[in-house]
């Protein structure tokens, strides 16, 4: 990036003293019954999987209720998560307004929230098998949503030459196929992700979003509470691990698993699907 050299004016340092204000500070927002998820966890019966190639995306379906898992079952493999309404396409993860809730990187006991004007948690992350990481000495994280996803438009921008594996595409042939239509009618419904697995940050320097080699191991997983009826797609990014290249044929690629779980009734008692935002969508007029 390339700035204009302007002088700095005599209350510069006085400008930047001040100090930071978090905008959604923890405890604004209403905590999830993760005492009653964790019950309710404890006696799950698995009624679905899908496997996702490498390299290509997949859908599912999780009725409000249920849990899901993301499982790493082969190698190092980054995921990237869309979600919707299963009824309303129109409803659909917000990745931007849940990263400014939460934070940058998400974990246990943090939501995924839907677009506006809905706005309600679509799903609560109720275990982490890498929740241990947390941040590391370049500042980087797991399960980030800052990055988009990889795309066949950006490829061709800085590349030159079409490719058709980037996350973008396999979502949507992924949305395409549970929805019966072709991917280019659909591409307009995929968003941005939750990069499941992928460890990024910042560059303190520059800050640039970098990647490096995610720690997923065969085994771990990040579980899902679902708090609405959702359809789901998920891509086995071209990366693989994203600790070299991205979008390309060579990186070491590996399948994932997404598992579906349906809980005893009688655990989630007093637990009922949030209402859309009550907003009342007047703008002032």
């Amino acid at each position: 990036m390339t700035t204009d050299m302007v002088q700095a004016p005599p209350d510069a340092a006085q400008r930047r003293a001040k100090p930071p204000v978090v905008v959604y500070p923890n405890g604004t927002l209403p905590p999830p019954d993760m005492a009653m998820l964790a019950a309710a966890r404890a006696r799950l019966s698995k009624i679905d999987e899908i496997i996702v190639p490498p390299r290509e995306g997949g859908s599912f379906r999780v009725p409000q209720g249920h849990f899901f898992r993301i499982v790493s079952i082969e190698g190092p493999q980054v995921g990237d998560l869309n979600l919707w309404n299963a009824d309303d396409l129109s409803e659909r993860f917000f990745s931007g307004k849940t990263r400014a809730l939460h934070a940058t990187h998400l974990s246990t006991g943090d939501r995924l929230w839907s677009s506006l004007p809905y706005l309600r948690p679509m799903a609560t992350i109720s275990h982490d098998t890498l929740g241990w990481y947390g941040w590391d000495q370049d500042g980087a994280g797991i399960h980030d949503v800052i990055g988009t996803r990889c795309d066949p438009y950006t490829h061709r921008l800085l590349g030159g030459d079409d490719y058709h594996h980037c996350c973008h595409s396999n979502l949507s042939r992924a949305l395409g196929a549970a929805a019966g239509k072709p991917a280019r009618e659909v591409e307009g419904h995929v968003h941005d992700v939750l990069n499941v697995f992928m460890c990024t940050g910042f560059t303190r320097d520059t800050h640039q979003y970098f990647m490096k080699a995610s720690p997923v191991r065969p085994g771990d997983f990040i579980e899902f509470f679902a708090e609405i009826d959702l359809l789901g797609a998920l891509s086995a990014c071209p990366g693989g691990d994203c600790g070299a290249t991205h979008s390309s044929d060579a990186a070491a690629c590996h399948p994932l698993k997404v598992e579906i779980f349906a809980t005893e009734p009688e655990l989630l008692k007093g637990w009922t699907p949030p209402e859309r935002n009550p907003y009342g969508r007047g703008h002032g007029e």
